[in-house]
Parts: structure tokens; C-alpha cells; sequence
């Protein structure tokens, strides 16, 4: 038995029923603490700036502030807080969006329970994690994208990959046996290359060119 602590999550969805719902599922694990649902994203950004959970499992269907638009203010309330969407919508329009935003994370409504679980795993572990439908239309823009192959050599997309898993410099530094200086080096070039200026921005062209892992 791990004595890590259990991953603390607050559920956010405008639907009782939906948060019912996934508090009893979630309960049932013993490694996983729900410290609050909301109905609301003000309401939960309360809950949050209180609780600084692990994990936010965000809808994008929210009054007033929608889901996508809630990542930012999740992220400069709590920046230690990882936010996972749970969405009915596999549009790849709203995946790639709350990717540039800052979510780790993508997950159907339908999947299976223990993927939802399986999620807030991978993310709370700090990696990304996308469930199986969204995999699906994010390697349909990669295969209609074949041909803008990334202008980066073989060790960058090494590293853009490792980057979009969520891994630090150290980390990276010591899995390819590089110094740190070594990777922020490479990290800066990757940037300038695709222009682009944040590590969310980053993570969605790895998933667009399928160099995340997404199960």
C-alpha cells in the first residue's frame, strides 16, 4: 500500500447529476479525495484557491464562463493545480483550444470509469493524458498535416515530446543524459523554430504531430 497522499480533485460541471455521479465513482478509490464540487466556475475557483487541489476535472459547458476560458484563471488562481477537461464534445476545435490554454488533459463523458480514473492518474503524475475518442480526431489533423512535416531535428522532437508529457528540464536533462543548460538551450531553439512562446503551445503541436502519447 503507497503511503503517497491521495490525489485531491474538485469536479466542476453544471449538472447535479453528472457531479453526483462522478463523486460516487471517485470515492470509491481510496488513492483519489474529492475536496469539492461546483456548479459554477466562480464557485469553484473559490473551492480552489481554498483547497489548491491536485487535479480541477473541468466541463466546458459552464454558465457564464465557459469551461475552455475557466483553464487560464484555474491556472493563475492555483498554478500548481492541473486542469483535465471532461467533455461530451470531441470537437477538435474545443481539444485544441484547451490545450493552448493549459489543460493537461481531454476526456469524453463515455469513456469508461476507470479511464477517468486512469486520468487523473497520469495527469496528477504530471503527464498528459487524452482518452481514446480525442486521440482519434487529434491523429486525423496529424495525418491531414503530413505534409508541414516539423522543421526540427531528430533530438528536438525528442525533447518536444518529453516537454508535452509534462517533464522538467532536469528530468529531461537525466533521461537523455544532457545537462540543464543543454535542454533549456534546445527547449529556446524548438520555440523560435515554430514560433511559438509558451509550453502550452508546445504540447498542442506535439499532439498534432502524434508525438504524445495519448492512452
Amino acid at each position: 500500500m503507497s503511503n503517497d497522499p491521495p490525489i485531491s480533485v474538485i469536479l466542476i460541471d453544471n449538472h447535479p447529476l453528472v457531479l453526483e455521479g462522478l463523486r460516487a465513482i471517485l470515492e470509491t478509490y481510496e488513492h483519489i479525495r474529492v475536496v469539492g464540487t461546483a456548479a459554477a466556475v466562480a464557485q469553484g475557483l473559490e473551492i480552489a484557491a481554498a483547497e489548491r487541489p491536485d487535479i480541477v476535472l473541468l466541463d466546458i459547458n459552464m454558465p457564464q464562463i465557459n469551461g475552455i476560458d475557466a483553464i487560464e484563471l484555474f491556472k493563475s488562481t492555483v498554478p500548481s493545480t492541473r486542469v483535465l477537461m471532461l467533455s461530451m464534445h470531441d470537437s477538435r476545435e474545443y481539444i485544441s483550444a484547451s490545450v493552448l490554454r493549459g489543460a493537461s488533459g481531454y476526456i469524453l463523458k463515455d469513456v469508461p470509469n476507470e479511464e477517468i480514473v486512469a486520468a487523473i492518474e497520469t495527469v496528477a503524475a504530471g503527464g498528459t493524458f487524452f482518452s481514446t475518442g480525442v486521440s482519434d480526431v487529434l491523429l486525423q489533423r496529424k495525418q491531414r498535416e503530413t505534409s508541414e512535416p516539423l522543421p526540427l531535428t531528430p533530438r528536438e522532437r525528442e525533447i518536444l515530446a518529453l516537454l508535452a508529457a509534462g517533464r522538467s528540464n532536469r528530468d529531461i536533462a537525466r533521461l537523455l543524459d544532457l545537462s540543464v543548460a543543454t535542454i533549456e538551450t534546445h527547449r529556446k531553439t524548438i520555440k523560435r523554430k515554430l514560433g511559438l512562446s509558451t509550453t502550452a503551445e508546445l504540447t498542442r503541436i506535439a499532439i498534432e504531430h502524434g508525438l504524445v502519447r495519448m492512452d
